[in-house]
């Protein structure tokens, strides 16, 4: 979907394992993994992944480079992949969940323990990702791509006198003319974060009182809203069909930057705070090519190919030797593409304000019943 995009026009842009069997996180060293080689494949690659986050092409070039054929499936959040590969008999070799979404799969013996041995490029990944909390041994996943969750908002139709805040969504004092028009992500974690931050509470409460405050928020706006949906939140505001979106980062940059207007649309993280993320190259338990996906996550890690991914994504890399590269472009073009998605500009309440997504334990189930419950 990737189409021709100039940087120069940037600065108008923008206002604002087979474990199965073992022990949950066991050290044995016997998952399907362990005997795979450097650049060895055992089969075709199956990939699931969030919508519109790999350009097809990059993996066909994968697959032709090592003789395979290659399948792609996507998801709208960790909550829908997550039965799907807990379940096992998935057929997937390598998924994309996030931080959180790492702790709770090692936890339930749901991905397999990576054999670093054959994935050597996992060293090109900056040391600033190193020790994370959901894997602090980097033993079963492999950052991706990080960015953050804020708005969009078509300012042709909103104009541009708002204030930087999550009210732009639930306040009707303040968008209620625009109601039938406002979107939110499809996105229990997300979304019900969203509500928690506008009420001045943490992205990771384990208040029953103050998640239900965020219900109760997110109940009396679903009668605003044109919909719930992840796949399409970006497309939505540049076909019109909303003027406000609750979206990622690099899906609002790539799709306002295809289009003429695109000075029409800003993109923010609102100032009472937004999620910053994290995602991840994991491989199920049971992949049927585990080898093959060894050898994918080595070929991603690659300088060119973390470059190339951003490029097409507009997500930042946890890829220091593709940073690296970029910092050797002699046309300044990947110097201009890191200084947009890293603009501060973009948060409105300073970057202290972000927060990461973090598994509540026990407390989980409780995002995604009331986020059932507020959507009715």
């Amino acid at each position: 979907m990737k189409k021709t995009r100039k940087l120069q026009v940037l600065g108008a842009i923008f206002a604002i394992s087979l474990l199965a069997v073992t022990a949950c996180g066991s050290d044995d060293d016997d998952s399907a993994g362990s005997a795979c080689e450097v650049g060895q494949i055992d089969g075709d690659l199956a990939m699931y992944n969030w919508a519109e986050y790999i350009d097809e092409e990059q993996l066909a070039a994968f697959a032709d480079e090592y003789g395979i054929s290659f399948t792609l499936d996507t998801y709208e959040s960790n909550e829908a992949m997550q039965p799907i590969i807990s379940a096992g008999n998935s057929g997937y070799d390598v998924i994309v969940p996030s931080d959180y979404m790492v702790s709770i799969l090692i936890e339930a013996g749901h991905i397999m323990k990576l054999n670093l041995d054959a994935i050597p490029n996992s060293s090109n990944i900056s040391d600033d990702f190193s020790g994370l909390y959901y894997d602090p041994k980097a033993e079963y996943s492999v950052p991706y791509q990080w960015g953050t969750t804020g708005i969009g908002v078509n300012t042709a139709v909103v104009g541009d006198d708002f204030p930087r805040s999550w009210g732009l969504i639930f306040d009707p004092a303040i968008s209620g003319e625009f109601d039938g028009q406002i979107q939110l992500l499809n996105d229990p974690r997300e979304t019900v974060g969203a509500a928690l931050k506008y009420l001045g509470y943490s992205l990771n409460t384990t208040s029953e009182s103050e998640l239900n405050e965020a219900k109760d928020l997110l109940a009396a706006t679903s009668s605003r809203l044109a919909a719930f949906n992840t796949d399409s939140a970006d497309e939505f505001l540049t076909s019109g069909e909303t003027v406000i979106g609750h979206g990622y980062s690099g899906d609002m940059f790539v799709q306002f930057l295809d289009q003429d207007n695109y000075e029409d649309y800003i993109y923010f993280v609102p100032e009472e705070g937004g999620t910053k993320w994290i995602d991840n190259m994991a491989i199920p338990f049971d992949a049927p090519s585990p080898c093959t996906a060894h050898t994918f996550i080595n070929w991603m890690l690659t300088a060119e190919q973390g470059a190339a991914l951003t490029d097409w994504n507009y997500y930042d890399t946890p890829n220091q030797a593709a940073l690296d590269l970029m910092g050797e472009d002699p046309d300044g073009y990947y110097d201009d593409l890191l200084d947009f998605i890293r603009n501060p500009d973009l948060f409105a309440g300073g970057v202290d304000s972000l927060e990461s997504i973090e598994d509540t334990g026990e407390f989980e189930t409780n995002y995604s019943d009331a986020f059932v419950n507020a959507k009715g």
